[in-house]
C-alpha cells in the first residue's frame, strides 16, 4: 500500500455540547451525521459533523474527571481537542513516533478501524491520532467513527471545505512524525512554520501556551456566515468569530 497522509478529523471539546454543536451546524450550514455511544465510556458525548470529505467533531464531558475536562481547566476552556489523519499504516507511523521519544496514549482497534493516539504532553497544542480502516482508502468510504451513512450529510451550500488549522506552539517531534508526506515551509505574511498536507495545512505561531487555535473554512459566502455568528451571539471580528474558545 503506497504511504499516504490527510487531515481525516478535527475534535473540538466544550464544556457542554449543546449550544456549541447546534449553533455550529447553523452558522456553518451543516448537518450532524452521527452521535457515537462509543465515547460514553470515557465520560463524553459527542456529535460529528462532514465538512465535505473531513469529518468536525464536538465531543463534551458528562461526569467529572475525564481527560476532556481537565483540557477545557487545562486551557481555559480553549477548544482545539484532537487532530486525527488517516494513513496507510497507524501501528508503523505510531512505533517512527515512539522512535522519536513520542509515547502512545491510547490504541483503539474495532474491526476495520485501527488506531493510535499519541501523548499529548509529547505532542502539545493537540492531541494527535493516526487511524486507518481497512479495505477503504477512499475519504469518501466507511469511516466507522463518522456513523454508517456519513457521506449522506455532506452538505455544500453554504462550507465547501476546512482549509487550515491554526495552532500556537512550535513543531515539536509528535507532529514531525506525520513523516515525510508534508511539505515544511513559512508562512508568507507570518514566516511562521507550515505543514503542508494533501487536504489541509496547519500554521504554528509562538504563543505563551501550547493551543490549538482556529480553523478557517472555504465558504459561499463570507459575508452570510458572518451576519449568521453574530445573530448567534458570537464574537465577530473582521472575518472571523469566536465559539467554543
Amino acid at each position: 500500500m503506497a504511504d499516504y497522509m490527510r487531515l481525516r478529523q478535527i475534535c473540538l471539546v466544550a464544556p457542554h455540547l449543546e449550544p456549541v454543536i447546534s449553533d455550529i451546524a447553523a452558522i456553518m450550514g451543516l448537518s450532524i451525521c452521527y452521535r457515537d455511544g462509543n465515547v460514553a465510556k470515557y465520560g463524553l458525548e459527542n456529535a460529528l459533523l462532514p465538512v465535505d470529505t473531513i469529518l468536525l467533531e464536538v465531543v463534551a464531558p458528562t461526569q467529572a474527571g475525564t481527560a476532556a475536562g481537565r483540557f477545557l481547566d487545562k486551557t481555559g476552556n480553549r477548544g482545539g481537542y484532537m487532530a486525527i489523519f488517516c494513513c496507510e499504516d497507524p501501528a508503523a507511523r505510531g512505533a517512527k513516533a515512539n522512535a522519536m521519544g513520542v509515547r502512545t496514549a491510547n490504541v483503539i482497534t474495532h474491526a476495520p478501524y485501527h488506531g493510535v493516539q499519541l501523548h499529548p504532553r509529547d505532542c502539545r497544542a493537540a492531541f494527535i491520532e493516526f487511524n486507518h480502516t481497512d479495505g477503504s482508502d477512499d475519504m469518501l468510504g466507511t469511516y466507522p467513527p463518522a456513523g454508517p451513512n456519513w457521506q449522506k450529510s455532506i452538505r455544500k451550500d453554504t462550507t465547501l471545505a476546512l482549509t487550515d488549522v491554526r495552532c500556537r506552539a512550535r513543531i515539536r517531534k509528535g507532529w514531525r512524525a506525520l513523516g515525510q508526506d508534508h511539505r515544511r515551509r513559512r508562512d508568507e505574511g507570518s514566516g511562521c512554520p507550515v505543514l503542508k498536507l494533501p487536504n489541509a495545512a496547519f500554521h504554528f505561531a509562538k504563543g505563551p501556551v501550547d493551543l490549538m487555535t482556529g480553523l478557517t473554512f472555504r465558504v459561499a459566502d463570507v459575508a452570510r456566515v458572518r451576519e449568521a455568528a453574530r445573530a448567534k451571539g458570537c464574537k465577530v471580528e473582521g472575518d472571523a468569530f469566536d465559539l467554543a474558545g
